[in-house]
This record gives C-alpha cells, structure tokens and sequence, in this order.
C-alpha cells in the first residue's frame, strides 16, 4: 500500500508547511491593501478603521477558541476548521467596492484566520517541545511565505495593475485551506522541553495561577510594542508612497523586515536557551523606540533599508521570548487559551492604536512614528518592572 502524502513528511515539516501558507495573505495586504484603499477612494481615517475592526472582533472570539482549542482531542481540529471558513469568506470581497460593503468582508476574512493564529502558535509549541524540534523554525517559515507575498505583490501590481490585488488574497486564503487539512496531530503524553525551560517552579494549570503582575506586565508592555508594529503594516506603505517611494520599492523595504525577522527565528535555538525571555523582550523595546524613532524623520531608502532590517530585533526576538514565556509557566491543559489572552492584549492595544494613529497620520504623516516610539519605550518600562519583581534567573 502507498503511503499518502501526508506521512511521507515528517510533523515538523507538515506544521512548517502550513506556517509557510498561513501569512501569505497578510503579505499581499500589507504592501497593497492601504494603497487599494485609498484609490478606492476611502479615507485615512476609515482605513485606520477596516484594519482596526477585524481586530476588535477577533478579540471577542479568541479567548473562547482558545478554551474549545484545550478541550478538544487535538488543536488541529480548530486550526483546520479555522483554515476552511477562511478559505472561503474571502470571495466576498470581488463583489463589493465601497467603504462598508469592504469593512464588512474584510473583517469576515479576516476573523477565522486572528482567532486560530494562537491555538497555532501554542500548539506548534508543544510539538516542538515534545518531539525536541524547534518552535522558533517552523514559525520562520511562516514569516518567509509573508516575505515572499511582501515583495512579489509590488510587482504583481506593478504588471497588472490594482485589480490583481483581491484575486491574489483570495487565492491565497484558499492554498492556505487546502494545506491546513495535511497537519499533524499535536498531542502527545510527554513533552520534551528544549530550550529556556523553568525548573524552579511547576507549570501553571489555571489562569488565575499566572495572573500576577510579574507575569502580566512583560505581556501587556509587548503587546504595546506590537501594536507599534501594526501601526507600520496599517500605513507604512501609504505614507512611504507619499514620500516618493515607488510601490516597487516597497514591497521589498517591507520584505526586507520579514527576511530579518525569519533569520532570527530560524537562529533563535542558538541562543535561546542563554538569556530569560524577559530580557529578549526588554531588548526589543530599546530597539522599537529607536527604529520608529528614526522613520519619524522620514528618512531616506538606505536609512529605511537599516530599520528593515532591524525588525528582527524590534519584532522576532521580543515575540519569540513572549511565547517561550508563556510555555515556560503554562500546563499544556491551559496552552492555547493562555496565548490566546496575549493576543486579546495584542489585539485590544492594536485597535486602540491603529484607530488612534490614523488620525495622526491624517495630520503629521511619517511624524506619527514618534508616538510609536514613545508607546515602545512604555512597553519596555513594563518589562523591565516585571523583572524587578521577579529576577530573570527564573526567566
């Protein structure tokens, strides 16, 4: 009897597989989607709105599909129910060209992929954990299928023109559907821990074990660093082509981010294990505020190509050391919806910021950055206050 697919690969490399589909969508829309917009005719303001609102509303779902997740046999059950609805809502989107008809489909796509992005993440975790792989590879995969959809919509737009930009999400919604139905079980009795595992303590079993400010503060000060993030996807590329930066450019500034960012977690099992995970995410605030810092003086293309690149600091490491953390002092019972409450943080930060910042961007342009470095420097004064409440040696 053949083998099917499926078995012929091994978990890590199945989980990379739908890691690498995952993003590819988000890709596209973050190089094109501000620009689609806005020949659309929507405002600054409602764009701040369609990015924000599919935010707000996964928030509402996550915690719950996180919960389901943990109770289920498997978390691949969620995941691939997730990956098939949204498959198919996005299709929505060639039938409407106003503010809400587009508002309206765009949150409908994008939910089914924010809610499960957690249980992913938590249950990639624990695999890795089990089998002695490494977390920190298979996610890069994911940020290399982000990179690549980065750089290669500039130049689809450019050879096609805007119109190419809805069939490409949808296309891709639908590979990442189809790929989702190969993943692995996730389960396993044993777990093997790998890297920057806590001896001190047993892992929490209940939420309200780990609900303690040493152990909420380092979240909540990433969760701002995140959302300054977001804030760069939501309008990096509009205010860049306001600056006189060709939409071929672009693409590849934005691609740049997501290679440096794939290299440090394809790297992250080197030196992991050697510093505390609040430290990692201490290092990414410093680096955060000095990046937006500097794209707030609207700099030049060689200046920007270096903040680009630096997005492996300001962003992999601070996450990498975030869900490292959460595994750390979480019970596998209680894995998915833990992660899933950091991205309700992300989340609820990311509405507020974007909403927020399109009514600066409306006013200040590139200037907005500087607040982004200031919500940064506040995000790390979190994390250095958890530290002093608890010594890194427990990490």
């Amino acid at each position: 009897m053949s083998q099917s697919p499926a078995g012929r690969f091994t978990p890590e490399m199945r989980t990379s597989a739908f890691y690498a589909s995952f993003f590819t969508g988000s890709g596209a829309a973050v190089m094109f989607l501000p620009i689609w917009l806005s020949e659309k005719g929507i405002t600054p303001e409602q764009i701040g709105i369609i990015n924000a609102l599919p935010i707000f509303v996964i928030l509402l779902f996550n915690l719950v599909i996180g919960r389901v997740a943990d109770r289920a046999k498997d978390w691949r059950q969620v995941i691939v129910i997730g990956a098939l609805i949204g498959g198919i809502v996005p299709i929505g989107l060639f039938f409407v060209n106003e503010f809400w008809g587009i508002l309206l489909f765009w949150t409908l796509a994008a939910l089914p992929g924010g809610a499960v992005g957690p249980v992913l993440d938590a249950a990639t975790m624990r695999l890795a954990r089990r089998i002695g792989s490494d977390y920190g590879r298979m996610r890069a995969w994911g940020t290399v299928g982000y990179m690549l959809f980065n750089g290669l919509t500039g130049y689809l737009v450019v050879w096609f023109g805007a119109g190419v930009f809805v069939p490409l999400f949808v296309g891709m919604a639908i590979v990442r559907a189809l790929v989702s139905l190969q993943l692995p079980a996730f389960r396993a009795p044993a777990e093997q821990k790998t890297i920057s595992a806590v001896t001190e303590a047993p892992a929490a079993k209940r939420l309200r074990d780990v609900a303690k400010p040493w152990f909420i503060l380092p979240l909540f000060g990433f969760c701002m660093i995140f959302a300054t993030h977001i804030v760069l996807n939501a309008f990096g590329s509009l205010i860049w082509k306001e600056q006189g930066i060709p939409e071929n450019i672009i693409g590849p500034l934005i691609a740049l981010g997501s290679a440096s960012e794939a290299a440090m977690m394809f790297l992250w099992k080197r030196f992991g294990g050697k510093i505390s995970a609040r430290s990692v995410m201490l290092i990414s605030a410093g680096a955060a505020a000095l990046r937006w810092c500097v794209m707030g003086l609207e700099p030049g293309i060689a200046v920007l190509i270096v903040l680009q690149l630096s997005h492996g600091i300001t962003f992999a490491i601070g996450y990498m050391g975030c869900v490292h953390f959460i595994a750390n002092w979480t019970d596998e019972s209680i894995a998915a919806e833990t992660q899933s409450l950091f991205v309700v943080g992300q989340q609820l930060l990311t509405v507020l910021s974007v909403i927020g910042f399109g009514w600066i961007v409306q006013g200040y342009g590139a200037h907005a950055f500087f607040a982004a470095s200031a919500m940064a420097l506040v995000g790390g004064f979190c994390i250095w206050l958890s530290l002093q409440m608890r010594p890194a040696k427990a990490k």
